[in-house]
């Protein structure tokens, strides 16, 4: 998912760090500090349109070198959440660094995402603009609810409960959706999808070009 235009990161706002609060934290993660940037998969790819595997093995090398190098092909984005699909890799995992509508900025990771939204009677949807990595250069306004919990696990096998309103449960329920082989594409009427793939293909070089040039700043 892209970070919203009005937004940034800022080492000095409000974090939640897995769901918790923290005093500060740096604008680029401890996990990108480690990480090599991954090529990002863009829609019509097969990876994209299928449920992901479920994660099996925690606490290895291989799974925190994962999370990092997404953590790091995330920043370099621009990006607000990343899926491991987003990254060719066929497992259960997203990472995010997403402000809430109240200036809470909100970063970790979540292993086997299960999505809870509120029931239809109470939830309440709000059209708004997103925009994904895998769909570069584009972004479209798509209804979502303003609120959702998802249940999961961290790199080590401990649960998970992460809580996000406004932008960061548009940011929750986006990668969720990216873990069942949807992109907010598929959210889309016909017409809307349409209109998206033709920015895709109007910007797609200039939001590549970026992400090089951001890459090359930082010697990856």
């Amino acid at each position: 998912m892209s970070v919203r235009h009005e937004e940034s990161r800022s080492a000095d706002r409000r974090v939640r760090l897995q769901g918790h609060p923290v005093d500060s934290y740096p604008v680029l993660q401890p996990e990108a500090e480690r990480g090599s940037v991954r090529r990002i998969t863009v829609v019509g790819e097969e990876i994209l349109n299928r449920s992901c595997q479920v994660v099996t093995d925690f606490g290895s090398p291989e799974l925190s070198a994962l999370i990092d190098d997404m953590f790091l092909t995330m920043y370099v984005a621009d990006g607000a959440g990343l899926a491991a699909n987003q990254v060719d890799v066929d497992l259960r995992l997203f990472v995010y660094d997403c402000p809430d509508d109240h200036g809470v900025r909100h970063v970790g990771h979540i292993i086997n995402p299960v999505l809870d939204l509120p029931d239809p009677g109470s939830r309440r949807l709000v059209d708004d603009f997103e925009g994904c990595l895998s769909v570069p250069g584009a972004g479209m306004a798509v209804p979502r609810t303003d609120r959702a919990v998802v249940r999961g696990l961290d790199k080590d096998g401990n649960t998970l409960v992460i809580e996000g309103t406004g932008y960061f449960a548009r940011c929750l329920q986006h990668e969720t959706d990216h873990l069942s082989g949807h992109t907010y594409l598929d959210r889309l009427s016909r017409r809307d999808r349409k209109d998206a793939l033709r920015q895709m293909e109007d910007h797609r070089e200039e939001v590549f070009a970026r992400r090089a040039v951001k890459a090359a700043s930082l010697g990856r």
